[in-house]
């Protein structure tokens, strides 16, 4: 049985200091699945000093006993796959198939990626006569979302055991359930005491209190821009590393020369893909001007196509989004985008058609989208695409990069190297050429207002590295 009134702190299951509880809500009925326990500062103080007890054993421990600790989790949390997935449908909507096989898929991927990357590390090279140490940072804060809650957690807890480092996380209080297994795959593969801890909460609380903490070494943020920027400012006074990963406005530049069917179809599918609700989701399409009608008319027809309803239903392919509150932020979103003078292709404010209840919003494409235009400006976080026209080539780049994210691009050519020509000059992280999926051991994050520092594979491990430099080690 999930603990969902308790927290794993020092290799147990601990009532909180005060007892306070948040109901969780089904996003596809409204109705409270259950109440989860919120933390409080002085859980984060129980929570760090146990983690700090632990760090002083764990940062000692050897390659090969946290390569068998990672086999370990890997082979626990196979066997909980879909108790994850059916967590996280509940909790935030995605249809069942797709949170078992890809939210909770993502969450094995880090962990197995991790796995492969620690085998071969290297931890210490010479340079010169110097030996470069790489050591764990220490205690790691972790605040993770709920829009891909596993893939987020296993990318953070993955690396830092890796690395030798002890954690204290806080998942989103949307989506408590499935990081509360994660701590029972853990507890079962034998992650020593205190090495990981979970306190739920909120972000003005729990998360407050753990950026402004003095005994956390580093904070690790996953969530928007604005609360980025406050984790940062409290992070500030104790000098500690902070590593993000915000918001995205990612641009999908389809050129001229492009196959139109193939990109529109997949760069709007992808757009709506996990209901809109992806940092990295490709919401702005910009496109040759004189085939706007056109690229139009395809977009209508993906978003028309898609089944809206029950994230339990076998032919859903699109559940509801998070909550009441992301709800309402779309549908103004959406009026202003009619306001503004936008043309609505299909979708518009309210539920789709025969759903009465319900976080549903209906999949919706404007045309002839500006960039000042508030839709092509603020992060949706919604099935909601944004089609802009560009003269040539130039104007295509200029158009992608003018936004204050950069956490992801996509460009579709016919010519690749014309593609990774484009790519070079779009300021993001992430660039994605001709459909091509995420490389898992490729680094992931943003420039600008998309954060900083990197996460998956070799990049995201060394986040939680400090290097040391002892001169003399080889005379």
């Amino acid at each position: 049985m999930v603990q969902r009134l308790k927290f794993y702190v020092d290799g147990a299951w601990q009532e909180p200091v005060v007892k306070k509880t948040l109901p969780v809500i089904n996003p596809a009925t409204e109705e409270a699945l259950y109440e989860v326990a919120l933390g409080s500062a002085a859980d984060v103080d129980k929570a760090v000093a146990a983690a700090r007890r632990a760090f002083e054993t764990f940062s000692l421990t050897t390659r090969e006993q946290r390569v068998a600790l990672l086999g370990n989790i890997i082979d626990a949390f196979k066997a909980r796959m879909k108790d994850i997935g059916g967590a996280i449908s509940d909790e935030m909507g995605a249809p069942l198939g797709f949170a078992e096989r890809f939210q909770a898929g993502a969450g094995l991927g880090h962990l197995m990626t991790t796995l492969d990357v620690l085998k071969s590390y290297s931890f210490e090279e010479m340079l010169g006569s110097a030996m470069i140490l790489r050591e764990p940072v220490g205690v790691i804060g972790m605040v993770t979302p709920w829009n891909w809650p596993l893939n987020q957690i296993a990318c953070k807890v993955a690396p830092a055991l890796a690395a030798g480092c002890t954690m204290v996380l806080k998942p989103s209080e949307n989506t408590p359930s499935s990081a509360l297994i994660f701590a029972e795959i853990l507890d079962q593969a034998g992650v020593p005491k205190g090495v990981f801890n979970l306190i739920n909460g909120l972000g003005s609380e729990v998360g407050v209190a753990m950026s402004a903490h003095p005994g956390i070494d580093m904070m690790s943020f996953t969530g928007s821009t604005r609360a980025g920027i406050d984790v940062a400012q409290r992070a500030a006074p104790t000098v500690k590393r902070v590593t993000q990963e915000l918001g995205g406005k990612s641009p999908n530049i389809i050129l001229d020369d492009a196959d139109l069917s193939k990109s529109v179809s997949g760069g709007t599918a992808h757009c709506f893909n996990n209901s809109g609700q992806s940092c990295n989701a490709p919401t702005r399409m910009l496109v040759p001007l004189a085939r706007m009608r056109e690229v139009a008319a395809i977009a209508k027809g993906v978003a028309d196509k898609a089944k809206v309803g029950d994230p339990r239903s076998g032919d859903t392919t699109m559940g509801p989004v998070v909550n009441r509150l992301q709800w309402e932020k779309i549908q103004g979103l959406i009026e202003k985008g009619i306001n503004e003078g936008a043309t609505l292709v299909t979708g518009g404010v309210g539920r789709p058609e025969g759903l009465n209840k319900g976080y549903y919003v209906r999949p919706t494409v404007f045309a002839d989208v500006r960039n000042d235009m508030s839709i092509a400006r603020e992060e949706i976080f919604g099935p909601v695409l944004s089609i802009i026209g560009y003269k040539d080539e130039d104007d295509a780049v200029r158009l992608a990069n003018e936004t204050p994210y950069g956490l992801a691009g996509y460009v579709s050519s016919g010519n690749l190297e014309r593609a990774r020509r484009v790519a070079r000059q779009i300021q993001a992280g992430n660039i994605n050429l001709n459909g091509a999926a995420n490389e898992r051991a490729a680094p992931f994050g943003g420039y600008k207002q998309s954060g900083n520092g990197r996460e998956w594979g070799r990049f995201g491990l060394e986040e939680f590295l400090e290097i040391k430099a002892v001169a003399g080690w080889g005379s």
